[in-house]
């Protein structure tokens, strides 16, 4: 499974720690960042049982305040 989100299409970003070190920055190893996806029912209009999707922390927030 993807850690993608289905509904804005947000996935992982590479990242790089700096460490100053005597005045000069180190360079360290990368760091892959995920984004903060979690299990949300999307209901349809029609009042069935909704879909199953992983959506970002952004996007449930968004959805909420429609």
């Amino acid at each position: 499974m993807e850690k993608v989100c289905t509904i804005c299409g947000k996935k992982s970003a590479m990242g790089v720690t700096l460490v100053k070190l005597r005045g000069k920055y180190n360079p360290t190893s990368k760091v892959r960042k995920y984004p903060n996806l979690q299990w949300v029912r999307l209901a349809p209009k029609g009042g069935q049982p909704g879909k199953r999707v992983l959506a970002c922390a952004k996007c449930i927030k968004r959805t909420n305040k429609i």
